[in-house]
């Protein structure tokens, strides 16, 4: 009966390596009966000389000789004991069988109570539990409790407990995998891996179907193995520190594995690898668990993003620097491989999170934060890192096109925000000037508005923001500034020209305002000209054609309102009456205010330009013809026109203009008109062809005309005196910027007797 139930307890407890093992009968034979004998009691001395019957809690496992020293063990073989005990186990084609009162199985038992327990702690749960339910995290002491002391890294050189004679069977060990009792799971894999090795030795070329099946459980428990491997380092540093522990047969199995590489019955990829990536993967849900707020709920959303990033990575990697190295060989190379875990990590995350960051400062922000904040001390270059991080890079890996296409997008953006800038100063300025027609501000003495300060004052500070991330950017943000700033001249003249009219009193001083407000506005992106000199010019070019546009509008304002009363100089009514002149004296008077409340260089510029007008018209009427003086008027003309000449002198020296060698011509012509003497006039030529080159022949005509003498012998004379000076002088002495006369109508010579030769004139010419 005993030996009936001993047979019925050996069958119920068979357990096949993939459960499709057939066991013999309950009517087996006395044989039988004695084969299980022997089986059972192979079983039991090879669990009695197992690490897995060993009394203590440990996740470590040693084996030694009586005197207690360490025994190292081959991966492959057994001792001689084993290998006799070994030839009464059924080896091919039948199960192992497990009893239940084998002590084997009572490890077992005490295992699986362990490895729930540590289960529970990892917050991985067990079959029986419910999905949602979690036990808190504990932590697995071993032991009693011992005072800190300075902890160091582990030995790189390890000794591997006995590998079991008689592996557990597949459950068994996938069990061990579940329950986290890694290094009995492992010395479990390494026996059976064993047991197929020398299968597929003895086996050679055949490999028959439990070959083939041992080898598909090996491959499955590996991969379990490895799964759960990954699984522990990739959560070990969110664990409590007394988890830690496990991480030490973690890496005892991946050295061991490595070492056994090349042997049949293993994974083919790296172990070292496989535990590189779930360190990464741990980053990656670390990145990814801190918040992120929606930027419609908070403008600054991203700003706080990148500061929890930057805090968790620091804290992070304290962690690892103080603890979780600790329970690695240094051959891990621990903290390094979570710095570079971190650079790729972080590295996708900001890829992810680019296309929501779409403002300039939150692209400010990113860009800051990558290319400074990432390696400053509140991150990658903390002091608590030091001095492990001087071996590091400090760079982040992302895409090589990244940072660029990340200041392009920075750049562009910056752009569209400039000119929305720009297009409130033009409303700013419609809106506080043009519409309720106000007079515009003074500054100095001089007109202008607020606006090209504020402008310079934003894109400065837009450069020098961009300064602090690096120069590369600081050129791209200049370039984009003035990029954008190099149409606004155009956008300005057409909102002025749209909301201010002509007719408006405040036309001129508005006019006067923009030139010298596009002036200061010019001169202060003329710093940036060794930086981006294109650019520069470009914005010089449009500012410089807005002021000269303006500046030709006062011209022509100023051309129009004295038009008439330059024609009406040098006439009969003119000599007769002083009106006309004094209209064009207040005129230019007031053109000489609005002078002074331009800055230069334009003041002068602009006085000049109307010098030369004012003169050449006036001049001009004297070229005409219109009015010749008899009866000696000549006299009463000529100090008229000198007294009106030193009042537009004054007033145009009062404007500082640069054309000082028209002063003179007024004087001069005057000093020919007013000569009683008819030949005494060819006495002061000299000094007129002197100053004014291009005063030619028909222009001494009509002065001439003017003062009376139209023909006669003397008249002849000073023609021929004015020939003669002309060719002593020749060109040499022409100042080509200096022409006045050239340029002035001079009515048709109707006298058919002006082209004779004087010698045929000489003697039918009375004297005058």
């Amino acid at each position: 009966m005993s030996q009936m139930m001993d047979t019925e307890n050996t069958e119920e407890d068979r357990v096949s390596l993939k459960s499709n093992g057939k066991t013999p009968t309950n009517g087996g034979t006395k044989e039988s009966l004695g084969k299980f004998k022997t089986l059972r009691k192979s079983i039991r001395r090879a669990v009695e000389n197992s690490p897995l019957t060993s009394g203590g809690k440990g996740l470590k496992v040693t084996t030694g000789n009586e005197s207690g020293s360490l025994t190292p063990q081959s991966p492959s073989l057994f001792n001689k004991k084993d290998e006799e005990d070994s030839d009464t186990t059924p080896q091919k084609g039948k199960g192992l069988a497990r009893s239940k009162t084998d002590p084997n199985m009572s490890r077992f038992d005490s295992i699986l109570t362990r490895g729930e327990s540590i289960r529970r702690s990892l917050n991985l749960g067990t079959k029986k539990d419910k999905p949602c339910r979690q036990q808190p995290l504990v932590s697995v002491a071993e032991g009693p409790a011992e005072e800190k002391t300075e902890e160091k890294a582990k030995e790189e050189e390890y000794t591997l407990p006995e590998i079991p004679h008689t592996p557990l069977s597949v459950m068994q060990i996938n069990n061990l995998i579940e329950l986290v009792e890694l290094q009995d799971a492992h010395l479990n894999l390494l026996a059976l891996r064993q047991e197929f090795q020398q299968e597929r030795e003895r086996s050679g070329d055949d490999s028959p179907v439990e070959l083939v099946k041992k080898e598909k459980d090996l491959n499955l428990l590996y991969g379990e193995l490895r799964n759960k491997i990954k699984t522990i380092v990739r959560d070990s540093n969110s664990l409590p520190s007394g988890n830690k522990e496990l991480l030490e047969p973690v890496a005892r199995i991946i050295q061991e594995e490595e070492k056994r590489a090349e042997q049949p019955g293993g994974l083919q990829d790296s172990w070292r690898e496989a535990w590189r990536e779930a360190v990464g993967e741990g980053v990656k849900v670390k990145i990814g668990s801190i918040e992120l707020e929606q930027k419609e709920k908070n403008p600054s959303w991203l700003a706080v993003h990148l500061g929890l990033l930057g805090k968790t990575i620091l804290e992070d990697l304290e962690s690892v620097k103080k603890d979780l190295r600790l329970s690695y060989p240094p051959s891990f190379k621990v903290f390094s491989t979570y710095v570079r875990s971190y650079h790729s990590g972080v590295g996708q995350h900001l890829k992810k999170l680019e296309p929501q960051v779409t403002e300039v400062k939150d692209l400010y922000a990113l860009l800051n934060w990558i290319i400074n904040g990432y390696k400053s001390e509140k991150i990658m270059g903390g002091v608590s890192l030091q001095p492990e991080m001087e071996e590091e890079s400090s760079d982040l890996q992302l895409e090589e096109d990244f940072l660029k296409k990340l200041k392009d997008k920075y750049c562009c953006k910056l752009k569209e925000d400039i000119r929305c800038t720009l297009d409130r100063v033009i409303e700013q300025e419609n809106k506080t000037i043009w519409r309720d027609r106000e007079t515009p501000e003074k500054d100095e003495g001089f007109l202008h508005s607020q606006f090209p300060m504020d402008i310079w004052t934003t894109l400065k500070g837009r450069i020098v923001r961009s300064a602090a991330i690096d120069a590369q950017l600081k050129q791209k943000v200049i370039s984009s500034c003035l990029q954008e700033l190099k149409d606004f001249p155009k956008r300005f003249e057409a909102g002025f020209r749209l909301h201010c009219s002509a007719l408006q009193p405040l036309w001129t001083e508005y006019q006067i305002t923009y030139i010298n407000s596009f002036t200061a506005l010019q001169q202060h992106m003329e710093g940036y000209r060794d930086t981006c000199p294109a650019e520069v010019e470009d914005l010089k070019k449009e500012t410089n054609g807005l002021i000269s546009r303006l500046m030709q509008g006062l011209e022509v304002q100023f051309k129009e309102d004295v038009e008439l009363y330059l024609k009406r100089m040098i006439t009969r009514k003119w000599l007769a009456d002083d009106e006309d002149f004094k209209k064009l004296s207040r005129r230019t008077k007031l053109l000489s205010k609005h002078c002074a409340l331009m800055r230069p260089p334009h003041n002068q510029d602009f006085a000049s330009r109307l010098h030369y007008h004012v003169v050449r018209e006036y001049i001009g009427q004297l070229m005409k013809k219109n009015f010749s003086c008899k009866n000696q008027k000549h006299e009463r003309a000529a100090s008229k026109i000198r007294k009106q000449w030193e009042e537009l002198r004054d007033l145009f020296e009062d404007m500082k203009s640069a054309h000082e060698w028209l002063y003179d011509v007024g004087d001069e012509l005057s000093v020919i008109i007013e000569q009683e003497n008819k030949r005494d006039i060819k006495n002061h030529l000299e000094t007129l062809v002197k100053h004014y080159p291009d005063f030619c022949k028909k222009h001494l005509v009509a002065v001439l005309y003017f003062r009376g003498l139209i023909r006669g012998r003397e008249h002849q004379l000073i023609l021929q005196k004015f020939t003669e000076l002309k060719k002593t002088q020749g060109r040499a002495d022409e100042d080509k910027s200096h022409v006045l006369f050239r340029d002035m109508q001079i009515p048709a010579n109707t006298d058919c007797f002006s082209h004779l030769p004087f010698s045929c004139l000489s003697s039918l010419l009375p004297d005058n």
